[in-house]
């Protein structure tokens, strides 16, 4: 028998790990980034710049878990990673760069908490907050394409990071 969520059995925890979002904008993406950090317990989900597009198409694709899932506004993204560090986060950027390493071969500092930071949908993350980043990790691509949705790639990140804190 297929499980729904009224039915299945997965245990909930909350993870050490705060996603760090700047300047995301599109409203299917902020809905589905509740829904990922739902699904993944996150610990708080931080979007910073441009305000959250609060609306319908927020609202039908994040299926309410913005009533539920810790989350707030910053409009100065540098202050709160700036912030972060200095209460001994370590900060993860996914991002593909020159000097990013595969996200499969990163090996996590699992007795720190954790912000993984993600960027805008079409120019990703900015200088000055990569240069505030701990590692820069990117996601191996096959294909002709270099990038995938900002949701996507989250997607993959958390299921890596939270598989490797499990398994510590």
């Amino acid at each position: 028998m297929q499980l729904t969520h009224y039915n299945s059995k997965f245990t909930p925890h909350t993870f050490p790990i705060t996603l760090v979002c700047e300047n995301v904008t599109n409203a299917a993406n902020i809905g589905s980034l509740f829904r990922t950090a739902d699904a993944f317990g996150i610990e708080k989900l931080i979007f910073c710049g441009t305000p959250i597009p609060f609306g319908r198409k927020m609202g039908q694709t994040s299926r309410a878990t913005e009533k539920y899932v810790n989350f707030a506004w910053d409009e100065n993204p540098e202050e709160v990673l700036k912030n972060f560090k200095t209460l001994g986060y370590q900060i993860i950027a996914l991002e593909i760069t020159d000097s990013s390493t595969p996200l499969i071969t990163m090996d996590l500092n699992t007795q720190q908490p954790i912000i993984l930071l993600i960027g805008d949908e079409n120019f990703g993350i900015s200088e000055e907050l990569l240069e505030l980043s701990n590692h820069t990790v990117h996601i191996d691509m096959f294909g002709q394409n270099s990038s995938m949705n900002v949701v996507q790639a989250t997607n993959i990140a958390l299921y890596e990071i939270t598989k490797q804190l499990r398994e510590k």
